[in-house]
């Protein structure tokens, strides 16, 4: 079974992406904000990260950067889900180690597609 973090602070945020990532076969952890979300990460390998941008302490961004600088940690892909859309954004995003940059809200269809995508299985 593939692993998944979701990183969000909030919760409805969280449960709804789990619910989602659930029903689809894969295995779901939360994290509220980028600190939380690093030390996850440094502890166990996930195959995909679900990230928002904004959240306190860490935000997405930072999050995205600080993890990529780890040599030890499996490099997994990142998809951003945020509502900060602009092209400026993006490409904060796109810089900081993000595979894929989505704004909410996204539709449970195309999460699950996105995942699968980027986790190399046929849709």
């Amino acid at each position: 079974m593939k692993h998944i973090l979701v990183i969000d602070d909030a919760a409805t945020v969280r449960l709804y992406h789990r619910g989602i990532l659930e029903n689809a076969g894969y295995g779901v952890d939360e994290a509220i904000n980028g600190i939380e979300a690093l030390e996850k990460a440094l502890v166990k390998p996930y195959d995909l990260f679900i990230v928002d941008v904004n959240m306190p302490k860490l935000d997405g961004y930072g999050f995205l950067k600080e993890f990529r600088r780890q040599e030890d940690a499996v490099q997994s892909p990142a998809i951003m889900v945020t509502t900060e859309a602009s092209g400026s954004d993006k490409q904060l995003g796109y810089m900081s180690g993000a595979n894929l940059y989505i704004t909410k809200p996204i539709k449970p269809n195309e999460l699950v597609i996105y995942a699968r995508l980027l986790l190399g299985e046929t849709l």
